[in-house]
């Protein structure tokens, strides 16, 4: 897996051909220092990524007694970019993302080099409505990936479901939203519920269940409703995914590959909720 910190790599320039035979041959009868896991050998442009298991102790230098070739140079790609913090899991797994089924080995910010390998990339789906734009959910995600709250490399992907275009068959003459502070606008008559306002035509109302239940209980009828709620909208794909819905008021539900967090999610919850979504086995 990613190395636990970059002090745990220790790169290393070397004068012979970075083959499997080669490296056992290098790394036999020699000591590895207590916090190095992990070699980057180079030779020239080639380098190879190599994991060393060693003997117990507290001695800071202590023997390798084991060593496990995790990629060679065929297979290595070396990246440098001084904007990533190789400290940050999900930065790097964006940066391995654009190097698909390749062991990326990044230098980075303050000059700092870990790696990460193609199998060890976790998708993540967005799910969520605009307008407001940019959506809720992609900021919270970001923020919290950008923090370290979530440790685990994570490759987001971002779809927004634009409410405006669920209305343009509407038929009736006016439009219900649920909140006037959405910034959603109809073609037509529109109403906001949150502003409770006298609505007497017929109307077609752009919202979830919650939505629907303060419409009857204000205005005592039925209504046609669009559906705008991102857990109903969600595909059932097998796809880890992260949604929010107003029925769940605090923290976050996970069910099967969704995690659903609250409308007025904080950065906290969304963290709490990722990590628990991406650690299921």
């Amino acid at each position: 897996m990613l190395p636990g910190h970059c002090k745990d790599v220790a790169v290393k320039q070397v004068d012979f051909e970075l083959t499997a035979e080669n490296i056992a041959r290098a790394i036999e009868g020699k000591k590895a220092y207590t916090r190095c896991d992990h070699y980057v050998l180079r030779n020239g442009p080639a380098t190879a990524v190599v994991a060393v298991t060693k003997a117990e102790g507290k001695e800071l230098f202590r023997p390798i007694v084991e060593h496990r070739v995790l990629a060679l140079p065929e297979e290595v790609d070396w990246v440098r970019d001084d904007t990533v913090n190789v400290l940050n899991a999900s930065s790097m797994a964006r940066v391995a993302a654009r190097h698909p089924g390749r062991t990326v080995v990044v230098e980075g910010l303050f000059g700092h080099v870990s790696f990460v390998q193609p199998h060890e990339l976790i998708e993540l789906e967005v799910l969520d409505v605009v307008p407001p734009e940019p959506s809720k959910l992609s900021v919270l995600v970001e923020l919290a990936l950008a923090s370290g709250l979530v440790d685990l490399p994570v490759v987001p992907r971002y779809t927004d479901i634009d409410l405006n275009d669920l209305v343009r068959d509407v038929r009736t003459k006016a439009i219900v939203f649920p909140c006037e502070a959405s910034g959603l606008e109809g073609d037509r008559t529109t109403y906001y519920l949150d502003q409770t306002p006298n609505i007497e035509e017929a109307a077609t109302l752009v919202g979830c269940d919650l939505s629907a239940r303060i419409f009857r209980t204000l205005y005592h009828r039925e209504v046609p409703r669009i559906e705008m709620c991102p857990q109903e909208l969600a595909p059932r794909d097998g796809r880890k995914r992260l949604v929010k819905c107003c029925r769940v008021r605090e923290g976050f539900q996970i069910k099967g590959d969704l995690a659903i967090v609250p409308w007025g999610a904080t950065v906290q919850e969304v963290a709490a909720a990722l990590n628990a979504l991406l650690t299921l086995a």
